[in-house]
């Protein structure tokens, strides 16, 4: 059995008492932070997203967080929770009769930013030859695949009530990360 001792920063002493080369990364805390994001299996959920918005302190870092996690999945996702003009076809309401997965996040989930290029089965417009009955058994399924944060994060997307339970993720918080007009659209 080998035994390591390390120095006080961190570094792994040598047998002779001399201290040996310590990662570059592990100087500061942003590196540590890079080390671990790197190393990270799951990217980041919009859940997760939604709960550092929320645990912002101000406009800037909130805005920062959504610049950071830029992707068009979460810009779908966003435009369904806060255009106006955007019809979900679904039963509002938080109690959605679907069995939630309670695996560990990183098994056995889909996604929200997979899963988002289906949503538009759920809107107004978007598939027309499913009936009520069909697109609902289509949601709850969508919703049992999702790990339960992501889940209950999309049900608040659903009925338009993102502000509700993350508080300061709202309309005019999206549009001014995305450089949107008042129509969800990119500015010109």
């Amino acid at each position: 059995m080998v035994i390591i001792r390390r120095n006080p920063d961190g570094s792994i002493a040598s047998q002779e008492g001399q201290v040996t080369q310590s990662h570059p990364a592990l100087e500061t805390k942003k590196g540590m932070q890079a080390m671990a994001d790197s190393g990270r299996a799951v990217p980041t959920l919009m859940s997760e997203i939604a709960t550092k918005i929320n645990n912002a302190k101000d406009k800037p870092r909130k805005l920062k967080v959504l610049k950071d996690n830029d992707s068009v999945a979460l810009r779908q996702v966003l435009k369904g929770a806060f255009d106006p003009k955007i019809e979900w076809l679904l039963p509002m309401g938080d109690d959605i009769p679907y069995k939630v997965n309670d695996a560990p996040i990183g098994t056995e989930h889909t996604m929200l930013r997979q899963e988002a290029k289906r949503l538009y089965l759920f809107t107004k417009g978007g598939d027309s030859t499913l009936s009520g009955t069909k697109r609902e058994t289509l949601f709850i399924q969508m919703l049992e695949g999702l790990s339960a944060e992501e889940a209950e994060f999309l049900v608040a997307v659903v009925n338009k009530k993102v502000n509700n339970k993350y508080k300061g993720f709202t309309a005019n918080l999206v549009k001014d990360a995305f450089n949107w007009d008042d129509n969800f659209m990119k500015k010109e």
